[in-house]
């Protein structure tokens, strides 16, 4: 059995959550898509980062300060978004939210949150922004964003590759359902379309088949004409693109 004060570092978390969640559950948060090959490269990554350490330094005051669009955080780390944090604990994203803030950093909250915007702002101060998925519905995402605006998140992060969700061979095997006492509540009571009721999927896969895979650079100047709050676009992973992508600012 494994203690909470026994952990030194990250990866004993992974082998906590192993222990403690249902597999299903598990393997929606460790797993990746097909072979897995992109997140083994994205853990390999890391790896080849080398320190070049300096001696004779006085290193007895170290600061880690950065800023992120001007908001000033306490290091160069922040939270991503990832979803059906309640499929964990039952505060889920609420409780992700007031420890990034005791941390002095930035949570960025995802679109298929089990907490909605409101109840996230509701936990008190801290630097926020707000993951979105354009879907086949804009009303509905332009909803999204104003309720984020109102909520006091700071930018929207725009996620743009993702036009189709990977094939998750691991959530097909354990036929993946978001649990029946949580929803996505940040789209309670917007509609997005009939869900067929013979689908066995879930409410989760029937709203990740809503995304448009016509997403493409005029979304992103709509998006522009909709909010006042900076955006972030997330996901490009090419120098072309981003290229592209500052020619266009």
């Amino acid at each position: 059995m494994t203690y909470i004060s026994e952990i030194t570092n990250v990866m004993e978390y992974e082998a906590l959550a192993k222990e403690k969640l249902p597999k299903m559950v598990y393997d929606y948060y460790a797993s990746g898509a097909e072979d897995q090959w992109t997140l083994q490269e994205n853990r390999n990554a890391f790896s080849r980062i080398l320190f070049r350490p300096r001696i004779l330094r006085d290193v007895s005051k170290i600061d880690m300060t950065t800023t992120v669009l001007g908001f000033n955080i306490s290091m160069p780390i922040m939270i991503a978004p990832t979803a059906f944090q309640k499929m964990a604990h039952p505060e889920g994203e609420c409780a992700t939210a007031r420890a990034a803030s005791a941390a002095g950093t930035i949570m960025t909250l995802s679109s298929w949150a089990t907490s909605s915007v409101e109840e996230v702002s509701s936990t008190g101060p801290g630097i926020r922004f707000f993951q979105l998925y354009v879907t086949k519905h804009r009303n509905v995402d332009a909803q999204l964003v104003k309720r984020a605006e109102r909520a006091g998140f700071k930018a929207i992060a725009l996620t743009v590759d993702t036009p189709r969700l990977g094939r998750r061979e691991a959530d097909i095997k354990n036929r993946f359902v978001l649990p029946p006492h949580l929803t996505l509540k940040n789209y309670e009571g917007l509609y997005i379309g009939k869900m067929d009721k013979t689908d066995d999927s879930g409410l989760a896969s029937y709203v990740a088949n809503q995304i448009d895979r016509s997403l493409n650079w005029k979304d992103v100047k709509w998006l522009q004409t909709i909010t006042s709050l900076p955006i972030l676009v997330k996901g490009v992973l090419t120098a072309e693109d981003g290229s592209k992508l500052l020619s266009k600012e």
